[in-house]
């Protein structure tokens, strides 16, 4: 099966602009993330998803001196971006990571994949967010190109063409969804953060690099970092004010499996 894993960046955001290209262990936190999600073990092709405008050319400059394919789409509607991106080499499934989870462990990757690749025809979507247990940001998607297709094609809401895949996920009815909890039976989803969102988010994650990352050891996994807020429960406080906070907050009248349980509004 052909698997193409899509990571979407773009430099403009709202909350804390050019944040991808702010820089972990000496390089842009974009090829960091890069760096992880290529560690995992299952094979796939990878691309990174950026918009057209001007703005996102260091983002090309910095696939192209990395190796690294790039695709360039439309900037606001996430679900055309990740559509065209996959079209030319046509998928059997689209995997979507966006690019603000930099400590997102490769081995989380494989067994979202492995599950999806051990149930062939079974699933349309399958992740390990719905529901989430992991900690926010270890988000991983898989969908096949044919569900992406049909979505592209039909979702008419702006929120689902923004965020790509909720046209799928959020039809259980019409869609085969499945999903990967985690293994401990623990739930982090709403009281670990380890996405970047906010100025506090990205010093969060500066904190986990200046203390886990080295040459000989450049990824690190979620059991090193648990082990290292066990010990140093202050840097959990870095970012606490915004566990939960997700974008769903926007959209509860709108998602119809989605409860105000999983997120937090601020």
């Amino acid at each position: 099966m052909k698997i193409l894993v899509i990571m979407q960046a773009r430099t403009g955001s709202s909350r804390f602009g050019n944040k991808v290209m702010m820089p972990l262990a000496g390089q842009p936190l974009l090829l960091r993330q890069a760096e992880r999600i290529l560690a995992a073990k299952t094979p796939f092709e990878f691309v990174i998803a950026t918009t057209t405008d001007a703005e996102d050319q260091p983002i090309r400059k910095l696939c192209q001196l990395n190796g690294l394919d790039c695709f360039s789409g439309h900037s606001t509607d996430l679900l055309d971006r990740h559509y065209q991106a996959a079209l030319a080499g046509k998928p059997d499934a689209v995997v979507k990571i966006p690019s603000d989870c930099p400590l997102i462990d490769p081995a989380i990757i494989d067994k979202v994949l492995n599950f999806y690749l051990d149930h062939p025809q079974q699933y349309d979507y399958v992740s390990n967010l719905h529901p989430a247990t992991y900690p926010d940001g270890n988000d991983v998607e898989v969908v096949s190109f044919a569900a992406l297709e049909w979505a592209w094609l039909n979702a008419k809401n702006p929120f689902e063409r923004e965020h790509t895949t909720p046209y799928v996920w959020d039809q259980p009815g019409r869609f085969r969804i499945g999903n990967v909890e985690w293994e401990t039976g623990l739930d982090y989803s709403m009281s670990h953060r380890f996405t970047v969102d906010y100025p506090e988010d990205y010093e969060f994650i500066q904190v986990i690099y200046e203390e886990l990352w080295t040459p000989g050891n450049p990824i690190f996994t979620l059991t090193h970092i648990l082990d290292l807020l066990d010990r140093k429960p202050e840097i959990v406080r870095i970012n606490s004010q915004y566990n939960g906070v997700n974008w769903y907050r926007n959209h509860l009248t709108e998602l119809s499996t989605v409860t105000q349980s999983q997120t937090r509004i601020i």
